[in-house]
């Protein structure tokens, strides 16, 4: 990957002196409540959202995406560094983005208080969170508040004050009230149809001034969840508009798991049968029920399906096939579009969304989007051994006074290339050096930490 931009890159972007102009026949939706929440430390703003309450029982769900598209042109310069690196990079040593920071977290980004041009999908819901409608197009828009999932969430959740600008800005109380009771409905029939409710297990790095002073899970909360499905509405609804406009896309793809076999094994240790064959809704009821019954090891019991369902990829879908579908997400339609500045899947569905709305031609034909789907998988492989490698080197960083150390563990990958497990507490994952005989993915065990190296990200067990 490329972590400087070229200097062709820094001349295009030195010629870039403000956002996106306004074009004509664009809806001007500034005086709506539109807000973004996203992490903490988030800077790169790709997507606003705003509830409209409909009677009877409707409501409308308007999401906003950045139009990064308008200021980064096919082909130029800048477009070929992120056609490269296809994501940006996130570590708790560095961010390596890719767009430009001046772009993404500037002129492309849809800051507080600053007007942007973006594309909105918009979509009506029933009462029981079912589709009645959807249409897109350009748009203008402000973002109210700057918001925080943890903020947000403990503000729902009845935890936390409200922050502190929900407060002052007249309405938007109310409206994320009505955005997060939609997203719960929309969760609850997703589920319904089989999508899996799994928890990520992202350990993000603490400082104490310079120091690691500890590693936190980053877990799912209310105001994630409002995000979440509100994004994977607007994708599948972004799939199946081009599709019917008769453009290709380029799809997230979940396929069957290969190890449903241990899968099977692992639900029948519980007392719980699941079937044959992959089934995404049984799955689903198995999980369900394990998060209810023990809360508190949910989370590894998520990882151990995560890794053996195995992991996602990019595939185009030429217009009037059978669409590949999420075997996770329980969707048949499912492109990525949200995220522009960050992810460049995104930025390509962007410009044929933006082709289909104004009938221009294809900009992208199929053999060249099939080159882009693979390199973007490849890409974002890459991306992840980055962001992996670094918090190994954290993870070692904060371990290595703790040799002899005995730890509860879970075994999270078993097979020639060796046999890992990841504690309880701290979320660190290591590799087992002794005493592999009859582990899977999923079994329990209690470690000895007996070895970490902080520069090559080394943090090596042995089985008690």
């Amino acid at each position: 990957m490329e972590p400087e931009f070229s200097p062709a890159a820094q001349r295009e972007l030195a010629g870039i002196h403000g956002p996106a102009g306004i074009r004509d026949g664009v809806r001007d939706l500034r005086d709506r409540l539109w807000a973004s929440i996203d992490n903490d430390d988030s800077r790169d703003l790709d997507q606003l959202t705003v509830a409209e309450p409909l009677g009877p029982g409707n409501v409308r769900i308007l999401v906003a995406i950045a139009d990064v598209d308008a200021l980064v042109r096919k082909d130029l310069a800048i477009d070929a560094h992120a056609a490269h690196n296809t994501t940006s990079v996130y570590t708790s040593a560095a961010i390596f983005p890719m767009l430009p920071e001046p772009l993404s977290t500037g002129l492309t980004s849809l800051n507080e208080d600053e007007d942007r041009m973006s594309v909105v999908v918009d979509m009506v819901f029933d009462a029981g969170g079912t589709l009645v409608s959807s249409e897109l197009y350009p748009a203008l828009v402000r973002n109210r508040a700057k918001l925080a999932y943890r903020g947000v969430a403990a503000w729902l959740e009845g935890q936390g004050p409200a922050p502190r600008r929900i407060d002052e800005t007249m309405g938007l109380a109310e409206n994320l009230r009505v955005q997060d009771r939609i997203a719960q409905k929309l969760a609850e029939r997703r589920h319904q149809q089989g999508a899996l409710s799994l928890e990520g297990l992202e350990a993000k790095a603490v400082f104490d001034g310079d120091v690691i002073s500890d590693l936190v899970l980053d877990r799912k909360n209310r105001a994630k969840q409002i995000i979440e499905d509100f994004m994977i509405a607007a994708n599948g609804v972004t799939a199946a508009f081009l599709d019917a406009k008769g453009y290709p896309s380029l799809r997230r793809v979940l396929r069957s798991p290969d190890r449903w076999d241990r899968i099977e094994e692992l639900a029948s240790r519980y007392g719980e049968e699941l079937p044959g064959e992959p089934d995404a809704a049984a799955l689903e009821g198995f999980l369900a029920k394990r998060r209810q019954a023990a809360p508190e090891k949910f989370a590894d019991l998520s990882l151990a399906v995560v890794k053996l369902i195995g992991r996602g990829e990019y595939a185009v879908d030429r217009p009037g096939a059978e669409p590949p579908g999420h075997f996770g997400l329980a969707v048949r339609d499912y492109a990525h579009s949200t995220a522009p500045n960050r992810r460049f899947p995104d930025l390509i569905t962007q410009r044929l969304l933006k082709a289909a709305m104004s009938g221009a031609p294809n900009p992208y034909p199929v053999e060249e989007l099939a080159l882009l789907a693979s390199r973007c998988t490849q890409k974002e492989d890459d991306a992840t051994k980055v962001e992996r490698r670094v918090a190994k080197s954290a993870a070692a960083l904060l371990l290595s006074d703790k040799i002899g150390q005995r730890f509860d563990a879970v075994v999270t990958g078993a097979s020639a290339k060796g046999t890992w497990v990841r504690l309880c507490r701290p979320p660190v994952e290591g590799r087992l050096e002794q005493g592999l005989s009859g582990l899977d993915v999923g079994d329990e065990v209690s470690v000895k930490l007996v070895h970490t190296d902080v520069e090559r990200g080394f943090i090596d067990f042995e089985r008690v």
